[in-house]
């Protein structure tokens, strides 16, 4: 079966259904068996250089074979899209050029192909010239909508599942019914033409069976038929002005098909993201900028909400992760069988950010020491949105990738505290203070392992650090970040909660100096915890 795979180089296709108008927004899809028809027909006059008398027979014959049966397509993931913008008109009103208000509504296909079969017996000369035309065809709809196309022959119809039908012929939930304009048949045009013609002559009160026609019954007879064309190749070719002219509403030799296709086929929302084959270089860190739907940097959450914001993203990430390509190690912390991993906190850190100093969350910075992989990377990039308490919807974009001496050299206002987070140098830093606060995995006790220092040298040793060799605990009646600190969310909402509801804003000190970051105790991973280089 001859098989037409067509890519759109410009990602969109734009057309607009017969008998809608461009503004009504809707979009032709998939291309009409009528309009591909016109479109292989245009082409050969335009790449082929048909004579202006007509198509050469072999086109003819290609032509009515191709219209005697309706197509079947695969249809690749699209998404209906639209503009709207004032178009000027090239006059004046009011001494203003006038404009009018269009709508410019297309088909995000993307990379997608599209399939287009027909169920016919082409000859070898008849496949050579449609395989000829299909490699010339410059676009297909509106003049944008720039195409590919390249024959192909195949038996195999799987895929190709968008067919014509009637109501008894539904598959079931989830398909619609359109109409697609078709071609009739070249035999049944002939017929019908035969009978609209012999209905006009009667409603003229012509008899078309004298023996000797008046001269002004031939005049009418004529121009009847000069209402008609006189078989399918010409009704192809007829132009909106000639319809408009004698008044088709539909092209003759044309027919409405119903077919049907999948209800998903164009959906009208944001492009459902696609885990692409093509392998990413693994990053340690990913850097995403985050502002709220109406633009008031002020409606953005506060410092202290950083852990359930950290939550309500990772749990985003990770829905994201499982949609695109099943399960993300890295952004869940678990396996394969969803068992925690072995090697503690070498997953991915969700730590939110005041990279500006106003108190509010402006970035976002993920970071795992196992390194950040394709299907993590396309879930990042994937997710753009997030959500705070009151304010509504948060937007993400990612602002930045790669390992910490790419981030750190991000120029100002962001770079410094970027830096601090690393260590400012590339020696590091001996002493560390508390961007967030410090809230210990278990019950504290005077002494021993689970003192505080005892618990913070633990929680260094697991991540293969050094002891501290001075831990300075902050009093909030003395320090006015540790007094701050106390109004910071320490309990997560999805979680188990602390041995104890209580944060420390600390300095470390070191005896020799220690590269970043450093996040330590519990809710580390959502942004608790979280230490910055002291100059």
């Amino acid at each position: 079966m001859p098989t037409l795979w067509i890519r759109f180089p410009g990602r969109r296709y734009h057309a607009t259904p017969w008998g809608h108008h461009v503004n009504e927004g809707l979009v032709e899809w998939p291309p009409s068996p009528w309009r591909l028809l016109r479109a292989l027909i245009a082409t050969g006059y335009a790449k082929l250089h048909w004579s202006t008398d007509g198509p050469p027979s072999i086109a003819r014959t290609l032509i009515e074979k191709l219209a005697s049966t309706a197509p079947r397509y695969r249809l690749p993931p699209a998404v209906g899209a639209h503009s709207r913008h004032y178009m000027p008109l090239a006059r004046f009103k009011n001494g203003r050029e006038d404009t009018t208000l269009v709508f410019d509504t297309w088909a995000q296909v993307d990379d997608g192909e599209l399939g287009v079969q027909w169920a016919v017996a082409l000859a070898n000369d008849e496949r050579a010239l449609l395989a000829e035309l299909a490699q010339a065809l410059g676009y297909l709809g509106r003049s944008e909508s720039w195409v590919e196309a390249v024959l192909a022959d195949t038996d195999n119809a799987d895929g190709f599942d968008v067919f014509v039908g009637e109501a008894r012929d539904c598959p079931g939930p989830g398909w619609e019914q359109i109409a697609l304009l078709a071609p009739q048949s070249a035999e049944d045009y002939v017929r019908w033409r035969a009978q609209a013609l012999a209905d006009a002559q009667a409603r003229a009160g012509i008899d078309p069976g004298k023996a000797r026609q008046p001269a002004a019954e031939k005049k009418k007879m004529a121009a009847l038929e000069q209402t008609l064309p006189p078989d399918l190749i010409a009704c192809l070719q007829v132009d909106t002005a000639w319809l408009h002219r004698l008044g088709w509403s539909q092209p003759p030799g044309s027919r409405k098909l119903f077919y049907w296709r999948r209800s998903e086929s164009l959906v009208p929302a944001a492009p459902k993201p696609r885990f692409r084959t093509s392998r990413s270089a693994p990053v340690s860190c990913m850097l995403l900028a985050l502002n709220h739907g109406s633009g008031n940097h002020g409606a953005l959450p506060r410092l202290e909400r950083a852990l359930p914001q950290g939550e309500l993203l990772h749990r985003s990430l990770v829905a994201q992760a499982s949609r695109l390509a099943g399960h993300s190690v890295v952004l869940s912390g678990c396996d394969e069988q969803r068992k925690p991993l072995a090697t503690p906190h070498q997953h991915a850190h969700l730590i939110h950010l005041d990279l500006d100093g106003d108190g509010r969350l402006d970035h976002v910075l993920i970071w795992a020491p196992m390194g950040l992989d394709d299907a993590a990377q396309a879930a990042v990039r994937a997710t753009r949105r997030s959500y705070t308490k009151g304010t509504g919807a948060l937007h993400l974009a990612l602002a930045g990738s790669g390992d910490w001496i790419d981030l750190a050299s991000l120029p100002d206002p962001f770079g410094p505290r970027l830096r601090a987070l690393a260590g400012n140098d590339t020696e590091g830093a001996n002493h560390w203070r508390s961007l967030t606060p410090f809230v210990p995995p278990r019950h504290l006790k005077v002494r021993g392992r689970n003192s505080l220092v005892g618990q913070i040298n633990a929680e260094l040793a697991s991540r293969g650090m050094p002891d501290a060799l001075s831990v300075c605990v902050f009093d909030p009646h003395t320090d006015d970040e540790a007094r701050q600190a106390r109004h910071f969310k320490r309990v997560r909402r999805h979680g188990a909660p602390p041995a104890q509801d209580v944060g420390f804003v600390l300095e470390l000190g070191f005896a020799d100096p220690v590269r970043g970051p450093i996040v330590l105790g519990y809710g580390c991973h959502y942004g608790l915890g979280v230490f910055g280089a002291v100059k």
